[in-house]
């Protein structure tokens, strides 16, 4: 299994899928009274929203098969940086780790920009006409 296959990255969203539903629900439920208290079911949810729709966005690439499958790769970063120090931050209340989410949001927006890149690119083994 390469890193950069279809395989692999199908494979990782589709983790990364169940994960988002899986923390969404715990956070929605069995952390509910401990982001009342922090004041952070807004951020937690914010996290929530952006790891399952940047989940669903690694899918696109597999679709297009080509370089477009690198975009995989900034939104994978932009889960971990964006949604998870939000998910830190809302369950720690560490404040400071706000300043690492831009980092993600960074990735997420590079992501959407490589895929954009490559949206002239044909599919591997087709032609453009």
């Amino acid at each position: 299994m390469k890193w950069g296959s279809e395989q692999t990255w199908f494979r990782i969203a589709a983790l990364s899928g169940a994960a988002a539903v899986a923390i969404g629900a715990f956070g929605a439920h069995g952390l509910k009274a401990l982001l009342t208290e922090n004041g952070t079911t807004a951020t937690f949810q914010t996290a929530a929203a952006y790891h399952l729709s940047h989940t669903l966005a690694m899918l696109v690439p597999r679709a297009r098969r080509d370089q477009a499958l690198s975009a995989c790769h900034f939104f994978a970063l932009g889960i971990v940086f964006f949604s998870g120090s939000l998910y830190t931050l809302a369950i720690t209340n560490q404040r400071w780790l706000g300043a690492v989410a831009p980092i993600g949001g960074t990735a997420f927006i590079l992501g959407w920009l490589w895929l954009a890149k490559s949206a002239g690119n044909p599919p591997t083994g087709q032609k453009i006409e």
